[in-house]
This record gives C-alpha cells, sequence and structure tokens, in this order.
C-alpha cells in the first residue's frame, strides 16, 4: 500500500542560546503536493527545514520517514534518503562555474579517474535547459546576478533526483519569466510524485502553486489548511494574529527641494544616459525587470561602481562621488540588495553590526562608550520592532528579516539625508515589510529624500509617491501621479513596450 505521508515531523522542538525557536510543532508531506509553509520571520520555517534537511541536527521530537522513524544526521544522509533543499541564502562558491558548483564532490569522472568535464558541463546544460535558463553553464559565479544564482541553486536541487525538494523563498530574486518555468518544474516534480515544500511571503503565488498550507508563529504550530479554502486576507491573518489593515500607508507630506538629482549617468552598456532626481519628503520608487539597471545605478550614486560619464548633484551642488566613504558624508545611505555578503557582518553581534557605518552616537568626551553605544542602538532597534534576546546576538543567528532589520538600524544611525533602499523587504514576511513600509514613511515626514528599488509590482505602486521604471540600462518611463500608477502602464514601460521622451519630463518632474 502506498504511504499516504512521505515524512511526518512531530513534536519538533529547537533551542538556540536564549531562543525556543520551535515549540513541540509538526508538519508533514504527501507525495505530489506543494505543501506552503508560511509565518512571519523568525516564526520557525526555515528552522524546521533545516532539521528536516540535516543541517541542523539538535532537535526533539520524532520524524517519521516513509514509515519509519528516522535520526536525522546529516545533510548528506537526508540527501541519500531523497530530501534536498534550496536555501535562501544561496550557498555558491563564486570562484566555480556553474557546472562546477551543480556537481561539486560529485563530478563525473573519466576511466582514468579524471573529472569528465565535458560529461558535466554537459548534465549541467541539461538541468539549466530544463527550467528554460539560458545561464551559460561555464560562466563564473562571481559574475551572476542574485536571480541568475537562484537558478543554478534549483537546477542544482533538481539534479538529486529527491523524493522531497524544500524550496525556502525560491522566487524572491527570479524574473517573472524564471518564476513560470519554476511553476511548469514544480508541476511536473508533483506529476512524478515528488513533494515540494515550498516557502515563501509571496501570497499571490501561494494561491497559484500551493496544495495545503502550515502557518507558524512564534516558533507555534498554528494550523493546516487547504490553500483553495483559505483567502489572502485570511492567510495574513493566520501569520500575524490580527487583521492587517492599511498595508501601504502612505504619509501626505508636501514635497520639499530636489536633495538628489542625476544627470545622464552612463556606464558601458549597462547605464545609458540616466537621470531622475529625488525630493525631500518623497519615496521615489524604481522598478523594472531583472537586467534593468536599477540596481547598477544605484551603486554608481553611492560610489561603488564608477561610471563612464554622468553628473550626481547633492542639494543642487555637483559632486565626485568615488568612493561609499564619499557618498557617506554627502548624507547618502544604501541599504544594498545583498544583505548578508553587503550589509552585515554575520558573526559580529549586532551592536556591531549598527554601528559599522557610524561611531559618533557611541564617543564621549573621553571616547569610545561601550554603555552609550548600547543605548543608542537599543533604542533603534526597539523603534522598528528588532526580535532578539540581545543586542549581543550574532547578526548570523537572525531571522532573515531581523537581519534587514539591523541594515536598516545601521542606516539610521547615520541620519542620512538621503537613504537608497534596494529590495528593502525581499525575503521578508508581511508584518515585517509592514513595518518597514512605516520607517519609510517616517522618514518622508522628517524630510528625508527616500529612493526605493523593488521587483514586487504591487509594492512599488503602492508605496512610492512617484515611480521611475528602467529597461536594459535606460529610463523608458516615469509616473509623476499616484493617480496614474497602474500595473499595464509600469510593466509597458518596464518591458520597453512604451517609450516617452523624458529629457522634458525629467526636468520638470
Amino acid at each position: 500500500m502506498e504511504q499516504e505521508y512521505i515524512v511526518q515531523m512531530e513534536d519538533i522542538t529547537v533551542r538556540f542560546p536564549g531562543v525556543l525557536a520551535l515549540d513541540k510543532v509538526r508538519f508533514d508531506a504527501k507525495p505530489g503536493e506543494v505543501h506552503v509553509l508560511l509565518g512571519e520571520n523568525g516564526a520557525g520555517k526555515s528552522t524546521i527545514m533545516k532539521v528536516l534537511a540535516g543541517v541542523n541536527t539538535n532537535y526533539e521530537g520524532r520524524i517519521i520517514y516513509k514509515g519509519e522513524e528516522i535520526t536525522v544526521r546529516s545533510v548528506e544522509e537526508q540527501r541519500a534518503r531523497g530530501v534536498s533543499i534550496i536555501f535562501q541564502e544561496m550557498n555558491l562558491l563564486k570562484n566555480l562555474t556553474v557546472a562546477e558548483n551543480m556537481f561539486l564532490g560529485r563530478q563525473p569522472v573519466t576511466k582514468t579517474g579524471s573529472v569528465d568535464w565535458k560529461a558535466m558541463n554537459r548534465q549541467a546544460r541539461e538541468l539549466l535547459d530544463s527550467i528554460d535558463s539560458n545561464i551559460s553553464e561555464k560562466a563564473m559565479v562571481s559574475t551572476l546576478s542574485v536571480g541568475q544564482m537562484q537558478m543554478v541553486e534549483i537546477a542544482k536541487a533538481l539534479s538529486f533526483k529527491c523524493d522531497i525538494i524544500i524550496m525556502d523563498e525560491p522566487t524572491s530574486a527570479l524574473t517573472e519569466k524564471e518564476v513560470a518555468a519554476l511553476f511548469r518544474i514544480i508541476d511536473k516534480l508533483k506529476k512524478e510524485g515528488v513533494a515540494i515544500v515550498y516557502i515563501s511571503h509571496r501570497l499571490e503565488e501561494i494561491a497559484k502553486v500551493g496544495d495545503r498550507l502550515t502557518v507558524f508563529r512564534d516558533g507555534k504550530y498554528i494550523d493546516t489548511v487547504n490553500v483553495a479554502d483559505v483567502t489572502i486576507d485570511q492567510m495574513v491573518a493566520m501569520m500575524v494574529g490580527r487583521e492587517m489593515t492599511d498595508y501601504y500607508p502612505k504619509a501626505d507630506v508636501e514635497p520639499g527641494e530636489t536633495l538628489l538629482e542625476v544627470r545622464d549617468i552612463r556606464r558601458g552598456n549597462v547605464l545609458k544616459g540616466v537621470s531622475f532626481h529625488a525630493r525631500a519628503g518623497e519615496i521615489t520608487g524604481f522598478y523594472g525587470l531583472m537586467g534593468a539597471g536599477r540596481t547598477e545605478l544605484m551603486r554608481v550614486i553611492f560610489g561603488a561602481d564608477p561610471c563612464d560619464s554622468g553628473e550626481i548633484l547633492v542639494k543642487g551642488k555637483p559632486v565626485q562621488i568615488h568612493s561609499c566613504q564619499k557618498a557617506k558624508s554627502l548624507g547618502l545611505a544604501l541599504l544594498t540588495e545583498d544583505r548578508k555578503s553587503q550589509g552585515l557582518i554575520l558573526n559580529f553581534d549586532l551592536n556591531q553590526n549598527i554601528s559599522l557605518a557610524n561611531m559618533d552616537p557611541a564617543m564621549t568626551a573621553f571616547g569610545f562608550s561601550p554603555a552609550k553605544e548600547t543605548k543608542n542602538n537599543q533604542r533603534l532597534a526597539d523603534s522598528i520592532n528588532v526580535k532578539t534576546p540581545s543586542l549581543a546576538q550574532k547578526a548570523k543567528n537572525l531571522s532573515g528579516g531581523n537581519q534587514q532589520k539591523v541594515v536598516i538600524c545601521k542606516w539610521l544611525n547615520t541620519d542620512s539625508d538621503i537613504i537608497i533602499f534596494d529590495e528593502p523587504t525581499r525575503g521578508i514576511d508581511v508584518g515585517a515589510k509592514a513595518e518597514i513600509y512605516k520607517i519609510m514613511n517616517s522618514l518622508k515626514e522628517r524630510g528625508k529624500a527616500v529612493v526605493m528599488v523593488s521587483s514586487e509590482l504591487a509594492e512599488c505602486i503602492g508605496v512610492s509617491d512617484r515611480i521611475y521604471v528602467m529597461h536594459e540600462g535606460e529610463m523608458t518611463g516615469v509616473i509623476d501621479d499616484p493617480k496614474d500608477f497602474t500595473e499595464e502602464l509600469v510593466v509597458g514601460y518596464a518591458t520597453g513596450a512604451k517609450n516617452m521622451n523624458l529629457s522634458k519630463g525629467a526636468e520638470a518632474g
């Protein structure tokens, strides 16, 4: 008789220093289904999946796999049993090729025992083709975008031919085409009897792809329901324990002076004469598909990358920004899209991370004061609800959403006038997203110029006061009036289907 469940996890408890991460929770998965695991950051979703995948073996409770009780001892043992995981935080080696990463430690070999490069590249190409990816199997991972690295992780997981595939935020950095390709792969895997455990904060896609839904809250099991039986509003209420209202708050502020102006910025084939401006008391949104050049533009403005030509003005004065330190001294802040490698030092504690960009609040007439630093940083952490037992906790031990909040604290600590948020809510739950939107609005009310890059169309429309749209390194549209914000118009600009002369609009807008 066929097993109804591939895996059943019962009374799973996990403890970290000072934190009860999971409190006797349960989860199961059936063959040929997508079982969505939903909850706010810190709810325990990734924690329980790391137990199932063998990453975390320090747990209590019972795990029944294919009808037999097992003890999880390692990733390798779980993979041999048929469990594979695609991590939210990617684990690729950037100094190796795509194919080398996909088959690391299990490369095909020739009769003489040497690596069969031709076979390895061919197998990698077949896997990439199966998910409609045009990434070269010979490309160095260091040259790939975050979204492309995610696709490599997905292809790598598929190569193990498992009975259970855990997908932790698999679409957080994918283009619409890549998401559609992933959903086709999921449908194919379901038909082959594979169980998919799907973790995502994108509730609209959960409604499309999920079969069953289990909700965790604060390390506790809440409920398991059929996705078809609940609305998105009900999903949110189950996650946060309350109804979410005013999801996209928009403070009514009269825009002030232009704090940042960018004129005709060019950089190779990446940026092709981009101009825009951002005003005090305004959230300036940037939308575009993968490869549009939005992140590259923000890196140039912040001095992280050079440009070939163009002009940057801060508070009306032309400036030369050749380093991030110079940008910071001019009152700019940049929350990078990759918080783990560029926004935080994961082995540092929260106090150290928050103080990275500005030590002045911790200084006295006699020098550095740890007590003053902790008092200041605790105030910042409390102001945006960072969930942690103490500021002595290392950043690597926090959930993704709380890590992002620490990055925000770091830049709030500088009191910058121009704050650039690059994908500020990627991989963050709905409750934390709403809190970040409120933070952005409070900065707007304080007369800051807020620039937000977002791949989430609803977010860009809901939060922005003005939207610039980019396509393949060019500015293809600017929409000045929120009354004109429509998905059709924004996507039209983002795909290059619509074009407008921005030279006059950029000056007048």
